[in-house]
Order: structure tokens, then C-alpha cells, then sequence
């Protein structure tokens, strides 16, 4: 490839994307180079609205546009009484795509480990907030199954022991080790399907 500075630059940007390495970033420079107007242009647009107008919602942790609000957590339609705690969006996406859950969701943003054990940096307390406001009566539990998965955990049920909400987790189907945007929809199912309550983990 040329030295072309711009083009470096953009392989490597892209190249840090999930699942995608410097070959496969290089190739799609390639065909974007190769399709200036149909892609560049209109790629580049979109991103410059998405950094613009998309953000974070502070309440629930999903995505939410600055124009219209958040609608997992202020306008949604229906009143439900289950929430469904994630860590990322991805896992958010993936329940979601499978029909099998209906309720609000919570994105945590990530998990204890994996923010440096500031505990702080999850959205713990909002999640508090939303059960009691929004009378929930049961929050679902759908971290992955590793160690900072199941830390974090006992860590949100042990900031729900005063609310009175049931406190349930993925059970059979949930693979040790197994992170939920990587399930497929008949594992999600039976995970769903055979939650259990969380006991405290006292000993």
C-alpha cells in the first residue's frame, strides 16, 4: 500500500474495531476508496450526526438521541414491572433481537473488573433509583458468566437488598464463561426461561 498518511491513519482506526484486524481494515479503505461518493461521503455524514446527536443516557445506560430523548427509559409505551440488567449494549441488542424478553433494560457499562473496580463508573445507583420509582417487581440479572460477570452480580443485588423487588439471574443454558452477545437465541431462551432466584452470597 501507498505511505499515504490519511490512509494509514484510517486502516488503523479501523482496524480497532471488533473482529476486524489490519488486513480486513485495509480492505474495506480499499473499497471505500474505490466508492467515494456512494460510501465516503454518506458514511462520513452519518457518523458526524451519530457523534453529534447520539449519547448515553445517564438514567439506563442505553443510547438515546438528543432530539427525541431515551426510549427505553422515558417513552416507552408500556408500563412494565421487570427489568433486565446487562453489561453493554451488545447484550441489550442481542436479548432484544431474540423476542424473548419484555420489560424495560439496564445498561450497566460494563462490569467491576473491567472498569478498574470503580464501582462508581457503573450505572449501580440509577439502577436503584428506576426499581423504586418504577415499583419494579422483579430485575433480571443478565451479566455473563465469568468471574467479574458474576461480581458484579452480588454486588447490584447487594444494592437492591432494601428494595422490594425479586432478584433473578440466568440460569440453565448460560455456558461458564459465556458472555450474552455471543449466545445464540435458543440458549437466551432456556436462560431466560429457567432464572432463579439470587441468593446472597453469605458464606
Amino acid at each position: 500500500m501507498q505511505n499515504i498518511n490519511e490512509i494509514e491513519d484510517l486502516v488503523k482506526l479501523i482496524s480497532k474495531l471488533p473482529g476486524l484486524g489490519p488486513k480486513s481494515a485495509k480492505r474495506i479503505v480499499l473499497k471505500l476508496i474505490n466508492n467515494r461518493e456512494e460510501l465516503v461521503k454518506p458514511l462520513a455524514n452519518n457518523l458526524a450526526k451519530v457523534y453529534k446527536n447520539v449519547t448515553r443516557c445517564y438514567s439506563c445506560g442505553s443510547l438515546k438521541s438528543n432530539s427525541d430523548g431515551c426510549n427505553n427509559c422515558e417513552n416507552i409505551k408500556e408500563k412494565y414491572n421487570k427489568i433486565c440488567v446487562v453489561e453493554d449494549l451488545a447484550d441489550q441488542w442481542s436479548i432484544e433481537n431474540s423476542n424473548i424478553f419484555k420489560g424495560y433494560f439496564h445498561i450497566l457499562g460494563g462490569t467491576i473488573a473491567s472498569v478498574g473496580h470503580r464501582k462508581e463508573d457503573l450505572l449501580i445507583n440509577s439502577l436503584v433509583e428506576r426499581v423504586n420509582k418504577d415499583e419494579i417487581e422483579e430485575v433480571i440479572l443478565a451479566t455473563s458468566a465469568t468471574v467479574e460477570g458474576q461480581t458484579t452480580a452480588f454486588y447490584v443485588q447487594d444494592s437492591l437488598k432494601n428494595s422490594k423487588a425479586k432478584v433473578t439471574k440466568l440460569a440453565q443454558g448460560l455456558p461458564i464463561g459465556g458472555e450474552i452477545e455471543n449466545l445464540d437465541d435458543g440458549t437466551l431462551y432456556s436462560a431466560f426461561k429457567n432464572r432463579s432466584k439470587l441468593n446472597s452470597n453469605s458464606d
